[in-house]
Formats: structure tokens, sequence, C-alpha cells
């Protein structure tokens, strides 16, 4: 189990090396270049951050950045953590509650992930309104830990009401015409789902499936921050087109529409 005393030491590894942020953000498959945004970049591996977990997922580069961005202190982890490589959800969701002692007030999250709304295609960006956990997991099972949160925190608002409306603005403003809005629901993988849950996913409302992203978006309300949450749909999820799924289509998109994915979350960190 990932104790506080943990936690505040690969946080203080981390402002040691590379200092605070403000705003944090996690990169999700195809975003992670998006480091090369920042001005007066520093990063440190997270093989030499104390207690910290090594990303084995393809695309994930295992590093934590901080820098500049349009005035701003940000931190951004080249590559997460996913409870199918089998680490604990504790561990899964350490680097957030490290961000909200690192100073960070909102977080990020970026994610590639399966359309089950049919009105979507593949290079669709969908701001993330709501979320479904459907692993049958919890970040927050086990002792509360109350130097960050209540034992039973709200998750009304799990995305936060304005940054999804400035995130909105800053894609009108852009002309992107590919940015809807939808609800995301966390399946464990690593297999993709089968045609029957996502028949499922669509009944319980559902727009689009993913691996990642709602652990950390629980933690991050716990701590009181406040969540951006934009997947890229690499690709329709099963059963809705007659193809077998396969990641190299997820890595094909997610690298074809990063720039775009990229000028939006650009726009959205300068409005803030």
């Amino acid at each position: 189990m990932v104790t506080y005393e943990q936690i505040v030491t690969a946080a203080e590894a981390i402002r040691q090396a590379v200092g605070e942020a403000e705003i944090g953000v996690v990169l999700g498959s195809g975003l992670g270049d998006y480091v090369e945004a920042l001005e007066d970049a520093k990063y440190i591996d997270y093989k030499d951050i104390p207690g910290f977990p090594v990303s084995t997922a393809p695309g994930h580069e295992g590093r934590w950045w901080t820098g500049k961005l349009h005035g701003k202190r940000v931190c951004m982890m080249q590559g997460r953590f996913h409870a199918y490589e089998g680490w604990e959800m504790d561990r899964v969701v350490m680097p957030v509650r490290v961000m909200k002692l690192l100073g960070v007030k909102t977080l990020i999250l970026t994610n590639a992930a399966g359309g089950v709304n049919e009105t979507f295609k593949p290079g669709t960006l969908m701001i993330l309104t709501d979320c479904i956990n459907f692993s049958g997991k919890n970040p927050l099972t086990g002792p509360n830990m109350d130097q960050f949160g209540p034992r039973f925190p709200d998750m009304s608002h799990a995305y936060a009401p304005e940054l999804i409306a400035l995130c909105e603005e800053q894609a009108a403003k852009l002309g992107v015409d590919c940015v809807r809005k939808g609800v995301y629901m966390w399946f464990n993988g690593p297999c993709y789902e089968t045609p029957a849950e996502i028949r499922l996913a669509r009944v319980c409302g559902a727009d689009a499936v993913g691996m990642s992203t709602v652990p950390e978006t629980i933690v991050a309300n716990h701590c009181g921050m406040k969540v951006l949450g934009v997947s890229c749909i690499t690709n329709m999820a099963a059963g809705i087109l007659d193809q077998k799924l396969d990641h190299s289509e997820v890595v094909e998109v997610a690298n074809r529409v990063k720039s775009t994915f990229r000028s939006l979350l650009d726009a959205t960190i300068a409005a803030m």
C-alpha cells in the first residue's frame, strides 16, 4: 500500500529535480511530444522518483516534465499507469496525489478512446462531461487519506463545468469542427471490449470507452482539484464496424490528429 510518507518523498524528489506547478497534464497515447511546448523545461525519469511505478504501455515514455506554458507553471506526465499493467490502484493514482503536494490545482487528463456514440468517427475529440466506472475498482478503497480529502467525496461535477465551457469556447475560436462532448466509461482492459459490452455501454449512456482516466478523475476530485478531460476517439468500438480492433489503428489516428489536439489543449491552457 502506498503511504502518505511515500507520496511526500516522491513529491520532494520531483520538486528538487524540476520544481512545482499549478497545472498538471497527463499525456495519453500520441500526445507525448506535447512536452516540446514547455519553456525552460526539465524532466525526471519515473525510475528516478522514489516509489514511483514505471509505465509499460507502448508510447508512454515515462518522464515527468515541468516548465512554463503561457506564463503558467505546468507539469506534464509523459506516460501514465493503468490497472491492466498490474499496478494496484493506489499506485496508479499516486501521481495525482503527488501533483496535489506540488501545488497543482487544475488537472487535464487526455486519452485515446473507442467511440460508442455512432455520430463520432475516428479523429473526433470528445470533451468529457461525466464518467462511468465499470471496472469494479475504486482508487479510494481502503483507509481514507485525510490529508487529501474526505472519506465520501462528491462526484456531482467530476469534470469542472467552467473548464468544459472554456475548452468548447477555444475549440470554436480555433475553428476545430471535430470537437464533441460526451460520457466516458472505464473498462479495466487490456482486451478491447466485446460487442455486447459496447451495447451495454450505450444503454448506460456512454459515448466512449477506455482503459484509463477515471481513477485519476476520482482521486483528483478527492484532492479538490478541478479536472478537464479530453478523449481522442481513435477507433469505433467493437461491433460498430465489421472489423477487428488493432492497437496500430489507435496509434495511427492519435498521430494523425495530435496537432489539432495539441492546439486545443494549448489554447485552453492559455485561456485559464
